[in-house]
């Protein structure tokens, strides 16, 4: 029997649902009565429902946050700034896909459990069709900024809570997630929570101010805002053009100003600003500067910095990413561009979605939307209806508005399905008559709907041992075998050194630590074998950063299967003076052959003899 509180909920949604035509106010915002309209009506939800949201399976949620990675990375400072703003009043702060599903959240320990119990938790999903009116929902329909406080939820399990979410969008205008902040008590008067609302989507730009200048790399980029002291540190507007004048990314405040303007979102940064101005401004402070606007903005102009590969981000500026992927990468694209299906191969953990992300942003689509399934992570039921979508009331137990598949989402630009080796041979057929035909079928849709997309997939399987023992079909292998890329494994790359000081300085940033390796810790990585590859690399430096303690990252620190492979430092450093003195010279100097020998005093054909006595490997040179 329904607690009385909830029964009350119940008659107030049903009355205002049934007046609401009748009378000239209601005692909801319209935003909030056009969503408990919609439960009702279209999705079907029973307002006196006490069940909790749905929660993902730790592969689903793995799966989603492997798919916002880079989101999760960008926004994860700003999420905990939040959470130390409101914690002192119980709020928790959770950050969603733009799915709906939680993929991060900061809530303290002590209302941890009442959090969990009440949905505000990890994994939890969010969505109208599921949940009806709330925060979240709120923001993933109308795509501004909301507060759902207490009683103006749908469902009965979720008035007691107020909830405050404000939405992330890239620089091409897609939703990325929602930023929402949510309490267990509150006062009853929804205006209690427009402080709250203000912080939130002040954070939620921040974050998306922070992906756009990670995005924005090597293009030329315009920082904007009226007053300015405020240029740097919380722009209003944030432009990105390459060397012609192209228009490639916009914030959502740059956007919405422009359209305001102009009435339409320009494709030349010249439509907006005189381009001499801008050449003149480049690189300079803070200037006043016309637009089209009223007034003068104040701005600034970033020139492009010279491109660097992904492995060159790392802090030994010597260091090259493996020439063998840089090809690799140069004639995938081309392979893409002529639209062709794509398969990577490597190992689990060498980058197989790294390399298809840099793919995508390479080729002719990437300004459409990148979508990844990993093939493996999801059970076998349900990996049609995510790829392939179902229609309304399509199998019991559906969403009563259908979902949309990934084949669709990924219209207009990239489909990624990793370990496609493991895809059930049914899958197969169809995936291969989407590529021959280019429609989609979605569960229980009576007519097939056109889709344009180009398909990259990845596997750690031989394919062809797959397609003798009948477990691949040959057809598809066919289709996919001719443009086939092999990534090599970490132990075999040329750019370690890179690699392990780009993937450090990430875990070292995120775990608040210094990001430095003592030189019996980094030679001790350099000669691991790395049998999980990047993957395995990254939580093994996150684990170093964590129990360093702050300080640089030394041979204990790292996980003990990692040191198991080379000797205690100790016990080297007693019996081999002059191969310390070797490692701590090359340590000091980045590995630079020339300097550390300089700096030793020797000729660098000495120091390589002498490399060679001692054992020490040098990154980028393979033993023989």
């Amino acid at each position: 029997m329904l607690a009385a509180n909830s029964k009350a909920h119940v008659d107030v949604v049903s009355r205002v649902l049934r007046n609401a035509g009748r009378q000239p106010t209601v005692p909801v915002p319209h935003l909030i009565l056009d969503s408990w309209r919609r439960s009702m009506e279209q999705h079907h939800l029973d307002p006196a429902s006490l069940q909790g949201p749905r929660i993902l399976s730790q592969v689903m949620l793995d799966e989603c946050r492997e798919r916002s990675e880079l989101f999760l990375r960008i926004a994860r400072d700003e999420v905990a700034r939040l959470h130390g703003q409101v914690r002192g009043a119980d709020y928790c702060v959770m950050l969603t896909d733009a799915q709906g599903c939680t993929i991060d959240y900061e809530v303290e320990p002590a209302i941890r459990g009442d959090c969990r119990r009440a949905g505000l938790y990890l994994g939890t999903c969010w969505d109208e069709g599921e949940e009806g009116t709330c925060g979240v929902a709120a923001v993933l329909t109308h795509r501004t900024a909301a507060t759902v406080h207490k009683r103006d939820h749908y469902r009965a399990a979720f008035i007691g809570l107020t909830c405050s979410a404000a939405p992330v969008f890239d620089p091409q205008g897609e939703l990325l997630g929602v930023l929402d902040v949510s309490a267990l008590q509150s006062p009853d008067d929804r205006r209690s929570q427009s402080l709250i609302r203000h912080m939130v989507a002040q954070s939620a730009r921040q974050i998306e101010n922070a992906f756009f200048m990670h995005s924005a790399q090597g293009h030329w980029v315009l920082r904007a805002h009226r007053a300015p002291g405020y240029v740097d540190s919380q722009p209003d507007l944030l432009l990105a053009w390459d060397g012609d004048g192209r228009l490639l990314a916009l914030n959502s405040g740059a956007r919405q100003a422009l359209v305001r303007q102009l009435g339409h979102l320009p494709e030349h940064v010249g439509e907006v600003f005189s381009m001499e101005h801008l050449a003149a401004l480049a690189d300079e402070s803070a200037q006043p500067l016309a637009w089209p606007g009223d007034g003068a903005l104040h701005v600034r102009v970033s020139s492009p910095r010279r491109k660097r590969p992904p492995a060159a981000l790392a802090r030994d500026a010597a260091a090259q990413i493996d020439t063998r992927i840089t090809e690799q990468l140069r004639l995938a694209v081309r392979v893409k561009d002529c639209h062709l299906p794509v398969l990577v191969q490597g190992e689990t953990g060498a980058g197989k979605e790294v390399f298809a992300r840099q793919l995508h942003a390479l080729s002719a689509r990437r300004h459409g939307p990148f979508v990844a399934l990993n093939c493996a992570a999801i059970p076998e039921t349900l990996i049609e209806s995510e790829l392939f979508g179902y229609a309304p009331g399509a199998f019991t137990g559906a969403r009563g508005k259908g979902m949309l598949g990934l084949l669709q989402q990924a219209d207009g630009g990239t489909l990624f399905l990793d370990e496609i080796g493991d895809m059930p041979l049914g899958l197969q057929t169809r995936l291969l008559r989407v590529l021959a035909d280019g429609e989609v079928a979605p569960l229980g849709a009576a007519q097939r709907q056109r889709v344009d997309l180009h398909v990259v997939c990845a596997t750690h399987r031989d394919l062809q041992l797959a397609v003798a023992e009948g477990r691949f079909r040959e057809d598809l292998y066919f289709r996919l075998g001719n443009a086939r890329f092999e990534l090599p494994p970490l132990r075999e790359r040329s750019d370690r050194l890179a690699l392990i000081n780009q993937v450090l300085a990430e875990e070292a940033k995120a775990c608040g630590v210094i990001g430095q390796l003592s030189g019996p810790a980094l030679e001790c990585l350099l000669g691991y074998p790395w049998p999980g590859n990047l993957r395995q690399l990254r939580m093994a430096l996150r684990y170093a950063c964590a129990v360093s303690g702050g300080s640089t990252v030394q041979w204990q620190d790292l996980p003990a299967d990692v040191r198991g492979q080379a000797p205690a430092p100790g016990a080297a450093q007693a019996v081999n003076p002059e191969r310390q003195l070797l490692l701590d010279a090359l340590v000091r100097h980045r590995w630079k052959p020339v300097a550390a020998a300089q700096a030793l005093g020797i000729s660098r054909a000495t120091l390589y003899r002498r490399v060679n006595e001692h054992g020490i490997e040098m990154p980028g040179r393979r033993k023989g």
